[in-house]
């Protein structure tokens, strides 16, 4: 019998983290070596209709499936519930050991819920949620009720910080765990479901330049001698307001700094003249005012604007845009850390990246943080949402630089190897 393995989530054609996630997995099972297929099945359309947002990655030019023998199939549409059931014949079709599905987003439970339980009923697939969170910020009834109704049906989970294990307790408060940091499991350990314990794997589908003229690049763009990045989607819990406000702070004693903003504003993809689009927002707002339980609208989240109030144009430089994959290299190597000063954490595409780039990481002391990132090794550490310590670790970081060195052995520990090779362990009997 062949040896199949399906991955469910964003293919290449998607833009952002979570698609950049699931093409790693896919290039890692593939090299494993171990599987006859590997077939990533994928979204056509992730989210309902009226989101009002471009998902597309429109811009990236590489084959990022490349050199490989994945089989890419595009199906699953959120607004289409016969491609859910579509989806499930597919799977059963190919006939895997095991499907891994990507959860990211509570909205993307009610058809995930239908395709797991299909894929209970008509397979013998070992299914499992990769987890990217659990509970989200704030979590509304709609959420909450969306998660239970999709991760209920799974056999097991794949987690990448021991948080994610707590916050799958509370959802599921009589179900026992029985947690492996190596992929060991059993499918029934008196009646509980395995976790697999890993990390969120190193990128390396982006490429360090060695011939990359680091100063040249800094002049072009009006660098100064220090550079901090903010790379990635502007969304408000990735706490850039934070970061302005803190280099703020730091710039009234230092004016040798510079601050790199690197990203698309995460809701400000679609042209907002066209009526269609305007209508697709007012909608998208109502509906999260019923359905959001209070939650705050973040559609209008500009923390850009701060750059004025704070008087900081002479030290900040934005690309307010998304960067195909092939031109990441160049921020990442002209900038000297990361900051990721986020309001609540998930495993973090971004830390990975700088790990692929050897960069040192400013964060803030939540969500993983704390379990990956050692203070004074591979980054420093700053009080959650405390302006003043944010702008103190900056300072820190300019007098006790950290060697580019020391990122290595994260490198090392965080590969995909290791991760795809804990999934890929059989169910002991």
């Amino acid at each position: 019998m062949k040896k199949k393995i399906v991955l469910f989530g964003p293919g290449p054609y998607f833009k952002g983290g979570l698609a950049n996630y699931n093409i790693s997995l896919a290039k890692a099972m593939d090299a494993l070596g171990i599987w006859d297929e590997v077939h990533l099945v994928s979204w056509t359309q992730q989210y309902p209709a009226i989101i009002p947002r471009d998902f597309a990655d429109r811009k990236s030019r590489e084959d990022k499936l490349g050199g490989t023998q994945v089989k890419v199939h595009y199906l699953t549409d959120y607004n289409k519930p016969s491609t859910w059931s579509g989806t499930v014949n597919l799977i059963k079709e190919i006939d895997p050991q095991i499907v891994v599905i990507q959860w990211s987003i509570a909205l993307q439970g009610l058809p995930l819920g239908f395709i797991v339980k299909g894929l209970k009923e008509k397979t013998n697939a070992e299914v499992l949620f990769d987890l990217h969170f659990v509970i989200q910020k704030e979590q509304s009834f709609i959420d909450s009720f969306f998660t239970k109704f999709a991760l209920k049906h799974a056999s097991g989970f794949v987690v990448h910080a021991y948080k994610t294990v707590e916050e799958l307790k509370e959802i599921f408060p009589n179900q026992k765990f029985h947690v492996s940091e190596i992929g060991e499991r059993v499918s029934e350990i008196a009646g509980s479901k395995p976790v697999i314990k890993l990390f969120h794997p190193v990128y390396d589908m982006f490429k360090v330049d060695p011939n990359f003229d680091k100063e040249k690049f800094k002049a072009e763009f009006g660098l100064k001698k220090n550079v901090f990045l903010f790379f990635g989607f502007i969304r408000k819990y990735k706490g850039l307001h934070f970061c302005i406000e803190a280099f703020s702070k730091l710039t009234e004693q230092h004016k040798d700094v510079s601050l790199l903003i690197v990203g698309e504003s995460f809701w400000k993809t679609l042209d907002e003249t066209k009526w269609v689009n305007i209508a697709k927002k007012l909608v998208f707002n109502t509906a999260k005012k019923i359905l959001g339980g209070g939650k705050e609208n973040e559609t209008d989240y500009n923390p850009l604007a701060l750059i004025d109030q704070f008087g900081l144009k002479d030290n900040v430089v934005v690309v307010n845009d998304f960067v195909p994959n092939e031109e990441v290299y160049k921020y990442f190597q002209m900038s000297d850390c990361i900051l990721l000063f986020y309001e609540y954490a998930t495993p973090s595409g971004v830390e990975s990246m700088a790990y692929n780039f050897k960069k040192p990481i400013l964060a803030s002391k939540v969500g993983h943080f704390p379990e990956t990132i050692e203070d004074g090794e591979n980054g420093y550490l700053a009080n959650d949402a405390d302006v003043s310590d944010m702008a103190k670790t900056m300072e820190r970081f300019l007098q006790f630089p950290i060697p580019e060195s020391n990122m290595d052995e994260m490198a090392q520990k965080f590969s995909w190897k290791i991760y795809a090779e804990a999934i890929s362990r059989p169910l002991l009997k």
